[in-house]
Formats: structure tokens, C-alpha cells, sequence
């Protein structure tokens, strides 16, 4: 019989992204509940209580009956439903939260944690990565129908995937003269950049980078054209990730390619951390240094936690 399972989040899509990378993982069909508490509820997130209206023994709730026996969720707001349904379920519903909950290691039957984060126990999984949807098939089916323009480009071909490299800079201007400087360097370590941005980029950084490259073999991703963000992780030869985000640092590790992380001014604490112990670890390269080939095996938190649900979950049958 297959499981019922819930995904609990309230929409952002990185968030999104984690919970459907472990279902699907787990190869299950998951159901999706994105949940807004509102205000004044959310400010007591993420101790609750739930709304009244979100009660799952209210007609109106989004965790009203039938209870799944499976829920994957993720973000502070999801914390106290996550509660409610374990409650409400009799304990019957196995409950996954990714991320530290801020609550302490009794908000869920399994835990997952970056490294970096300082919640432990005997139900918290600990990785350095972070689960992404990403699997190698799809990598190689996406490299696969690639845009035709990049057969053109030449190797060695590097992948830039840009965040926000002047989020937290005190001198916007300095910190992105910085960051151009490190892609001057890149021109002459490699044959060409693909390049892709996310929804937080800011268009004068992609104005000056667009500037920047212009004459050198390069290829930029218009937000009106589907973003090839996959393509890019399974046809490039090397990859550097700007490091305020921790998801594309590990979905760019799970390529098993040279990655070269752009350190950002201002960098948060907790990502400085988990840079800092993936170079230790020989995973990742400065960017700012020779960007030649190494090697290293792909890294898959995502298929650690799926096994280690799969695991509680079996191990809970048992003693029932």
C-alpha cells in the first residue's frame, strides 16, 4: 500500500525544494499544503499555538483528516502544525522536519540539520549538504537539451551561479567591483562562462557582469527563457557558486564537478562555517585560486535522509 504523505511549508521555494527532493527520494507521491498562518499568529511561531481555524478538528483546516502517514516538513511556521498533527493523529503520522526547528529536538520523530546548525540528538541527522530534488539521470537529460549555443562555447566551460553577491556588503559599489575582479580572473582560468542568476540577483549586478564579459565566449540566461539551471549543473566542466546559498552549494556538489565557491563580503556566519569545512574536507576550491580539475565522489544528503526515514519508519512498525 502506498504512503500518504505531506508537505508542509509556506511556499518559498527553497523550502519547497528540500521536502520534494526527500519525497521524491522516497519515491512517493507527495501532497503539498502551503500554510499561512497570518498575523498575530505567526509571531508566535515557531511554538504555536496553530489558529483556531487551523485546528485539525476544524472543517477549514489545512491538516484536517485523513491523516497522512508520512509529514516532510520545513520553516518556523510549520513547526507547531507539524506538532498538531502528531498529536491529532494519535502518534500514527511519522513527522520529518529539515532545518533546526528552534524548539528543540521533540518537534519531530526525525530531524535533519545542516552541519552548521548546532541542534543534536538522538533523532537529529546531520549532514553537510542539504537535500536538493536533483538526480543524476535528470542532470544528464537536462545536459542533454541543452541551449545549441553553448556547443559553440569552449571548454573548459564554467558554470557561474549567482545569488546575490553584494547582499550583505557595506560598500555595494567595493563588493561588486570585488566580485567583477573575480570574474576577470575566472576568464583566464577557463574557456567560457554559462551563466544563470536567481530571483534574489540584482539587475545591476547582471548589467556590470554582462559588461564584464562582453568579448570573451560567454553565455547569459534571460529570465524570459526557461532557465537551464540543470543543464548548466550536468554540461559544465567546473562550477562556481556564489556562497550566500547553501541549496546551490550542494546541488552543485551532487554534480561530483570542481566547485569554487565566490565568497561574498558579510558572509553569514553558519555558511563561512560550512565552506570553511567543505575545503577542509577537499570538496570545494577558493575561487579566487587556480580553478584547475580535481576530483572528488558526488555528494547526496538527500538519499542519506530518505534512507534514514525509511529506516525510523521501519524500525517503528516493528515495536507496534
Amino acid at each position: 500500500m502506498a504512503l500518504r504523505v505531506w508537505i508542509l511549508t509556506d511556499g518559498k521555494m527553497g523550502d519547497r525544494v528540500q521536502c520534494l527532493g526527500v519525497a521524491n527520494r522516497l519515491g512517493v507521491d507527495a501532497e503539498e499544503r502551503t500554510i499561512r498562518p497570518g498575523k498575530p499568529w505567526e509571531w508566535f511561531m515557531p511554538w504555536g499555538p496553530v489558529p483556531p481555524a487551523h485546528r485539525p478538528d476544524s472543517a477549514s483546516s489545512p491538516i484536517a483528516p485523513p491523516f497522512p502517514d508520512l509529514a516532510i516538513a520545513t520553516g518556523r511556521r510549520m513547526v507547531a502544525y507539524l506538532k498538531a498533527i502528531k498529536a491529532a493523529s494519535g502518534g500514527r503520522t511519522f513527522t520529518v522536519f529539515l532545518k533546526d526547528p528552534h524548539t528543540g529536538s521533540s518537534a519531530a520523530d526525525l530531524i535533519w540539520v545542516p552541519r552548521h546548525d548546532r541542534l543534536r540528538g538522538d533523532n537529529v541527522l546531520v549532514s553537510d549538504t542539504g537535500p536538493h530534488p536533483l538526480t543524476q539521470e535528470a542532470l544528464a537529460e537536462a545536459a542533454a537539451n541543452r541551449p545549441a549555443a553553448w556547443d559553440a562555447l569552449p571548454a573548459p566551460r564554467l558554470g557561474l551561479l549567482i545569488g546575490d553577491p553584494v547582499a550583505r556588503a557595506r560598500d555595494r559599489r567595493a563588493a561588486l567591483e570585488r566580485f567583477l575582479r573575480e570574474v576577470d580572473h575566472a576568464k583566464a582560468e577557463s574557456g567560457s562562462i554559462i551563466v544563470t542568476q536567481s530571483r534574489r540577483t540584482p539587475e545591476d549586478v547582471m548589467t556590470a557582469l554582462r559588461a564584464r564579459l562582453a568579448g570573451f565566449p560567454h553565455w547569459i540566461w534571460s529570465p524570459e527563457e526557461d532557465n537551464p539551471y540543470r543543464a548548466l549543473l550536468g554540461f559544465c566542466d567546473m562550477l562556481a557558486v556564489t556562497a550566500d546559498s547553501h541549496n546551490m552549494v550542494s546541488e552543485a556538489l551532487f554534480t561530483g564537478k570542481p566547485v569554487f565557491p565566490v565568497i561574498t563580503e558579510g558572509l553569514n556566519p553558519k555558511l563561512a562555517r560550512f565552506l570553511a569545512k567543505l575545503e577542509a574536507d577537499g570538496l570545494v576550491r577558493p575561487f579566487s585560486g587556480s580553478l584547475a580539475p580535481y576530483s572528488y565522489e558526488p555528494v547526496d544528503a538527500t538519499a542519506l535522509i530518505a534512507e534514514a526515514i525509511q529506516q525510523a519508519m521501519r524500525e517503528r512498525a516493528t515495536k507496534a
